[in-house]
């Protein structure tokens, strides 16, 4: 890896939950749970690593925060594709609990980043 603008220990994090969710979502997809779901929720996780990946090697700092800002977003998502699998006890929440902790530690970091990087008002 070329020198990014993040740690390449939180770039192999974020890919890390990407693929936990991938785990989750074939698992689903195999018990024959809802297609469309399962893929909105695989969508959503996979983006969070990506979009890190992106901002890791985004051209301006405006570019930075805008895929921080949308990786925010996908990790709200897939929280909430997670919670709905327990309600519909399609995945026990003891197999989800762990990556809904990983999502909201990981929405922590990405907000404190954003705002660490945020311009100074004058």
């Amino acid at each position: 890896m070329g020198k990014g603008r993040l740690q390449p220990d939180f770039l192999e994090r974020t890919e890390v939950f990407s693929d936990r969710c991938v785990a989750a979502a074939e698992q689903l997809l195999k018990d024959g749970r809802f297609t469309r779901l399962v893929e909105q929720f695989a969508a959503s996780a996979t983006s969070v690593g990506a979009n890190i990946a992106e901002a890791d090697e985004a051209m301006s700092a405006k570019d930075f925060r805008k895929c921080i800002t949308t990786a925010i977003k996908e990790l709200a998502e897939s929280r909430y594709w997670m919670r709905l699998f327990i309600r519909r006890k399609w995945l026990p929440e003891n197999r989800l609990a762990p990556l809904l902790a990983e999502a909201h530690e990981l929405k922590r970091i990405l907000g404190s980043i954003l705002t660490k990087t945020r311009p100074k008002s004058p």
